[in-house]
């Protein structure tokens, strides 16, 4: 682990070295600091003028820029949010986090690609302390939505956006073809068989088959099989369950999915599927309005949605949490970002920003027609029964080298969709995906 840290901050020392001044410069615009701990007085807290936020550019972004003056005017507290593209928002916090600056007051991450590197880097400060003091304050909260943002039973951050896998399909090809939407990976294969007619442009299925883009999609195929991707720090990838996985998924795509599939991530596969050239696709809940707005899809009044279907080990679909926040572990404002943090984190808020197309962590405002209101009744449904115990917090594996890591189960992935060995294709990831665990223990 701390050769893999040290190698870490090193890729970011340099960068840091020559942003580090001018990034706190930058973030030096508000007015006099409180004390960092989570007692601080509320005379301290009353002298904080403006906090810090460092967030993508993101729907969830532009939209609480417009609620800021009411939290503004209800604690006296200024925010100032400044927002990257997400590859841009992980460098830029990487720098400053590294140059140990203190002007990162609340930052927005992805916990599943970058959480675990800054959380053991030390970049996030602990929020136990804070949410314990709120009673049952993470009961509302779908349990997955929790599972990347804790180490054990303590935080670094709480669930900000949320998306879960849903089947997509085509309402009218169904229904002329008389068949039931498959509840099963089994049915769903058998359909995809029967729907797939090239002769008029129509594969069975589609859905992301570019190597690294494809893991997080393969996920939930993985657990319904009854796999995953690791267990007490072994790669699990030549299981049974997994060898299984890996065959369908590559099967169905390599029979019944378009040409091209090997350089499909999302917008490529909603493409085929909006275009009306397939009866099947498999993808995050988060991208519907891809295919109902009729100024980006063919088939807007055809889209139907459906849990994700059950495999052998039964449905066992990622339900995750794709942003999060969480306080900068060197802010000299924790208290005031706790309060920015609790605030939007609210119900209330939750309603409101979900009410505009984000959907949150919160059990009771997916129960509430006000909370689901933006989104087809199917999908809100879909996405409800894919949540509970049954749905899982990571939808790749939950490790500091993620890229190498989705490159490397990718590849098998590939080899399945060509129709090559995948116990062979398994076998090679399985000793590399675990000299990836092994550099980091």
């Amino acid at each position: 682990m701390k050769k893999s840290l040290v190698g870490f901050k090193k890729a970011v020392g340099f960068l840091a070295l020559a942003v580090g001044i001018s990034a706190s410069l930058a973030g030096c615009g508000g007015g006099s600091e409180t004390s960092s701990g989570s007692n601080s007085s509320n005379k301290a807290e009353k002298k904080v003028q403006e906090i810090r936020v460092v967030a993508a550019n993101h729907p969830w972004t532009e939209s609480i820029k417009k609620m800021l003056p009411e939290f503004e005017k209800e604690t006296g507290i200024r925010v100032k949010i400044d927002s990257y593209f997400e590859d841009q928002l992980t460098q830029k916090t990487a720098v400053e986090f590294a140059s140990n600056s203190k002007n990162i007051d609340v930052v927005m991450f992805r916990p599943l690609q970058d959480g675990k590197m800054f959380h053991k880097s030390g970049y996030f400060a602990d929020m136990t302390g804070y949410v314990s003091k709120e009673k049952g304050y993470t009961d509302d909260f779908i349990p997955s939505s929790l599972g990347s943002v804790k180490d054990g039973e303590k935080l670094f951050g709480l669930p900000l956006v949320t998306e879960t896998e849903v089947l997509y399909y085509r309402k009218d090809l169904l229904e002329k073809a008389g068949l039931e939407v498959p509840k099963t990976l089994e049915e769903l294969e058998k359909a995809a068989k029967q729907l797939n007619d090239p002769a008029k442009g129509v594969s069975g299925f589609v859905a992301r088959g570019k190597r690294a883009a494809a893991v997080t999609q393969f996920s939930s195929f993985l657990y319904g099989f009854g796999g995953d991707f690791m267990k007490d720090g072994k790669s699990t990838l030549t299981s049974p369950e997994a060898i299984e996985a890996f065959s369908y998924y590559g099967n169905l795509l390599n029979k019944y999915g378009p040409k091209g599939t090997l350089n499909m991530s999302w917008p490529e596969a909603m493409a085929v599927f909006t275009q009306g050239k397939a009866a099947f696709y498999t993808d995050a809940s988060s991208l519907f309005t891809n295919a109902t707005d009729p100024a980006k899809s063919q088939v807007a009044d055809k889209v139907g949605f459906a849990p994700f279907p059950a495999g052998p080990n039964g449905a066992k679909p990622y339900n995750v949490t794709s942003w999060g926040l969480g306080i900068g572990a060197n802010s000299e404002k924790k208290d005031a970002a706790w309060q920015f943090i609790k605030w939007v984190e609210s119900k209330e808020m939750v309603m409101k920003l979900q009410a505009e197309g984000n959907p949150g962590a919160r059990i009771s405002v997916w129960e509430s027609s006000e909370g689901t209101a933006k989104f087809p009744k199917d999908l809100a449904e879909a996405i409800a029964a894919n949540g509970g115990e049954k749905g899982v917090p990571y939808d790749r594996p939950v490790v500091i080298n993620v890229g190498n890591a989705r490159d490397t189960i990718g590849d098998v992935i590939l080899a399945a969709i060509e129709g090559k060995d995948v116990k062979a294709a398994a076998e090679k990831a399985d000793g590399e995906f675990q000299k990836i665990l092994e550099s980091e223990k």
